[in-house]
């Protein structure tokens, strides 16, 4: 997916950026020790060989001064310094960081560099498996979110953006909401809903938040493209800048309740019967993550509707039911 927050180098630029984070070791000498990730939507991401043979990723934020949503802040900040802290438990199976840069000289924005990852990304290979061994997989993804969910914070939200941190969850979330209500305003994004009449529904169900009272570390993002897999097990999991401290029916294993199912992923992480009180809180983070997706479109300007398309679906599925229940 290109996106213009991605901040894409020039070879001699990143060779710049390789020979300062490992000690003046430079690329390796060929076209091909540079190979651009498309998949990720926000950030520039690059799969590098270095002339020792190692291999490794550099991912690059996108400028200071690029448009982005509020919770967006300084999340590739929020991304290492969470990757970091779940490498404490070694059931997660996520990336060394080896280096981190802001000092913005030889590049215009922060990086790092991390472990490259042995396996495949599940998302594209996923259809090709055996039932019996999605089944497997998806299960693991539900044990490694659950590991995840083991860490505990000192307040709600988002560290990288202290206007949508709280010490209560519920008005947590509401500012949440309404910081992303706005982020659409400012683009006048047609969700097919007013702002108000989605207010009124995350405020009709806010008491349901009351009973979330431990902030637990959520990744939010965890869907099967960021995943690696490797003969039946999950060999990795990346992308935690969109963590944040939250109740773990916020993660992304959860939404599948807005299309009616059990997934194999819930029974992996031990969760497949709900109350009322938290079937509303699902459909409360369906109905936050749809608008995200329909918002950051037109931050990104991607060069496809299928984000905007599928949110629009997701906002009236999930508005209805807070609706009429």
């Amino acid at each position: 997916m290109e996106s213009k927050t991605k901040n894409r180098k020039t070879r001699e630029q990143i060779t710049q950026m390789v020979e300062r984070a490992f000690s003046g070791i430079t690329l390796a000498n060929s076209d091909d020790a540079i190979r651009t990730l498309d998949e990720g939507w926000f950030n520039a991401a690059y799969d590098l060989r270095l002339a020792d043979g190692r291999e490794v990723i550099l991912k690059i934020a996108p400028l200071k001064d690029a448009e982005v949503l509020a919770y967006e802040k300084d999340i590739m900040t929020t991304e290492v310094a969470t990757m970091r802290l779940v490498r404490e438990n070694p059931a997660i199976p996520v990336p060394e960081i080896y280096y981190v840069d802001t000092a913005r000289d030889i590049c215009d924005s922060d990086y790092c560099f991390m472990e490259k990852l042995t396996g495949d990304n599940y998302g594209p290979v996923k259809a090709s498996l055996s039932p019996a061994m999605q089944e497997a997989i998806d299960r693991q993804i539900g044990t490694i979110c659950r590991e995840i969910n083991s860490f505990t914070g000192p307040h709600f939200g988002y560290a990288g953006n202290s206007d949508l941190c709280g010490d209560a969850w519920k008005e947590t979330f509401i500012k949440i909401v309404d910081a992303v209500l706005e982020d659409g305003y400012r683009k006048q994004a047609n969700y097919g809903y007013t702002s108000g009449e989605v207010h009124d529904a995350v405020l009709k169900h806010a008491s349901s938040l009351e009973a979330v009272t431990t902030p637990q570390l959520i990744h939010w993002d965890a869907w099967d493209r960021n995943f690696f897999v490797k003969k039946g097990k999950v060999t990795g999991i990346i992308d935690f800048e969109r963590a944040l401290w939250a109740d773990p029916l916020m993660e992304s294993i959860f939404r599948a309740l807005a299309f009616g199912g059990i997934s194999d992923m819930m029974r992996g992480y031990g969760k497949t019967t709900f109350t009322h009180e938290e079937l509303e809180r699902c459909h409360l983070y369906t109905l936050y993550l749809a608008l995200v997706m329909n918002i950051e479109c037109y931050y990104r300007e991607y060069d496809s509707d299928d984000a905007s398309n599928l949110s629009k679906q997701l906002i009236a599925t999930t508005l209805n039911w807070l609706k009429e229940n």
